[in-house]
């Protein structure tokens, strides 16, 4: 038994730190594992040979700084960790380990009429079928993070209403899917997850401070203040689709007149273009449309550019944030959307926190919200899985 203050429990906290510093890292050098955990030298350098002997790190050479040094990633086969996004049209699922690799990663269409048990069991046939492709072995799965389009308690993981997935309101597909995988699950919303996802592999990556916009059949915002989410209190920090511009405009699907999202999410503005392009139009022709120099469709990007700058600004005067990440397939749009969005907050942004600001697209695309499940898990798991192992039990609905 580990008294507390003891040479041995200080010893195992050392450790727990360590892995911790690499494990939302992905990859350090001993000095960046120093600075991170205020350990000293000779102490980290002791700890990760411990922890290499019971094959828990890695060590690789590398250069820092033009200097030789030695990389620090957990151990491949340390643990797995499963991602699985819910989108408006798709399913999306990848594994991981805790060394930041992707294994293995598919997308299939979905019915989004479909209800919570139907879209929960193509999840769990589609995780059991990348476990035994890749051959990763799923006792040693850790977790799975979980995505879905619609608010979640952060507290009990329940699903609030939502017109995306109207099959889902009021379902806890937190617990549902545990109880199907026999393992810890962690859900946010899309937006909170692409955030993530760009945070650590993508376009996010070095900011302390973002906020990620996702425009698709919604328009969330997923916020990172000083390196971790900000959820709120009730899990709904981020509604950015939701802010006014318009007291007198169209009915949003929140009740309210004129939100922003009633200007730039994909089912409104793709109406602007039906009379000219056809009913049939998806947000993904529309841009491509428009970089081949479709007028109408330039057009539209263009005000939906300023429409979301608008909001870009309110953030910017609230959070301040050194960057603004663009999800979703309008991201692909480039400057064409970029520019107009820049426009707005010049115009409507505190001149100062325009300055800082730094506007680019996501560099993951459609995957961000599984990769950021992914990082879900790795930032939310515990340390004692990695030191210990996972537990046999922890696995039984997978064999």
């Amino acid at each position: 038994m580990q008294t507390p203050g003891s040479q041995s429990s200080l010893h195992r906290a050392n450790l727990e730190r360590v892995v911790r510093a690499v494990r939302l890292a992905g990859s350090l050098t001993q000095a960046e594992i120093a600075r991170s955990t205020g350990l000293s030298a000779a102490t980290v350098s002791n700890i990760v040979r411990e922890l290499q002997e019971s094959g828990t790190v890695s060590v690789t050479p590398t250069s820092a700084g033009g200097r030789r040094a030695r990389a620090v990633s957990l151990s491949g086969d340390a643990g797995i960790v499963i991602g699985v996004d819910f989108g408006h049209t798709h399913l999306r699922v990848a594994i991981g380990n805790l060394a930041h690799q992707v294994l293995a990663e598919e997308s299939e269409p979905i019915d989004v009429d479909a209800s919570a048990a139907e879209g929960l069991d193509r999840a769990e046939d589609l995780v059991k079928r990348l476990l035994a492709d890749t051959g990763a072995p799923a006792e040693k799965t850790v977790g799975v993070g979980l995505g879905v389009p619609g608010p979640i308690d952060v507290e009990t993981g329940a699903l609030g209403s939502t017109a995306i997935l109207p099959g889902w309101a009021g379902t806890n597909p937190r617990e549902d899917l545990a109880e199907r995988l026999g393992v810890p699950v962690y859900v946010d919303n899309d937006a909170n997850l692409g955030a993530l996802g760009e945070l650590v592999w993508g376009a996010g990556r070095g900011a302390k401070d973002l906020a990620y916009i996702k425009v698709a059949s919604g328009v969330g915002a997923g916020l990172v203040i000083n390196g971790q989410i900000y959820r709120g209190p009730g899990g709904t920090a981020g509604e950015i689709g939701h802010i006014t511009l318009d007291e007198s405009g169209p009915v949003c699907r929140c009740g309210n007149r004129g939100c922003l999202e009633t200007f730039t999410a994909g089912r409104y503005i793709l109406g602007l273009l039906a009379a000219s392009h056809g009913p049939d139009l998806t947000v993904e022709r529309m841009v491509q449309l428009a970089r081949e120099g479709d007028p109408g469709c330039r057009r539209v990007i263009a005000d939906v550019g300023r429409h979301i700058g608008s909001g870009v600004a309110s953030l910017c005067n609230l959070l301040n944030p050194s960057r603004v990440v663009l999800g979703g397939d309008l991201a692909e749009a480039g400057e064409l959307v970029l520019d107009p969005i820049s426009e707005s907050v010049s115009r409507y942004a505190i001149p100062s926190a325009a300055r800082q600001l730094t506007l680019v697209s996501g560099a993951l695309g459609s995957r961000a919200g599984v990769l950021g499940a992914l990082a879900l898990v790795l930032s939310e798991m515990g340390d004692t899985s990695v030191l210990d192992g996972a537990a046999p039990s922890q696995v039984a609905a997978f064999t």
